[in-house]
């Protein structure tokens, strides 16, 4: 299964510091899921314009049944993923960011200043996640019978996940 990665950091795209959230979401992924998996990896600014034209090659160029991006979901003026998402999306699929926050806020009262959101694009599933490296690993595996679920209706395959 190929899978967009993409990391949304004007600090780790300037050299500031490194990525932690990209390898993150691979390491999750690579647990939770029995397939094969490629990773199509992508680091970018917190630039609206160029969040939306890599979702776009990632879905429609690439063929990326599942795209992930991860930062840029708080409510700082440079945080415009939700928004660059919402732009290439047919359909919003409301129900991931919602468990994400939910079982987010029980640890992490502000977890509610996230926007992140999902939806689909075409074939491809598009699925905001937050920045930080722990929030990864403790959302991700949420929403994995859901991925799989939803890329049966819209990519025609269901991927195994690991632990059934």
């Amino acid at each position: 299964m190929k899978v967009g990665r993409l990391t949304l950091s004007d600090r780790a795209a300037s050299g500031v510091y490194e990525d932690a959230s990209g390898p993150e979401i691979e390491r999750v992924i690579q647990q939770l899921f029995a397939e094969p998996l490629e990773f199509v990896r992508v680091l970018r600014p917190d630039d609206r314009a160029q969040i939306e034209a890599e979702l776009i090659r990632l879905a429609d160029d690439e063929g990326c049944p599942l795209i992930v991006t991860t930062g840029g979901t708080g409510p700082s003026p440079r945080d415009v993923t939700p928004e660059a998402t919402r732009a290439v999306i047919e359909k919003e699929l409301p129900g991931f960011g919602e468990v994400m926050r939910l079982h987010s806020y029980v640890k992490v009262r502000t977890a509610i200043l996230s926007r992140a959101l999902a939806g689909v694009r075409g074939r491809s599933l598009i699925i905001n996640l937050p920045g930080k490296p722990t929030a990864i690993a403790e959302c991700l595996p949420l929403v994995a019978p859901a991925i799989a679920e939803c890329l049966d209706h819209i990519a025609g395959f269901r991927p195994r996940l690991a632990n059934s």
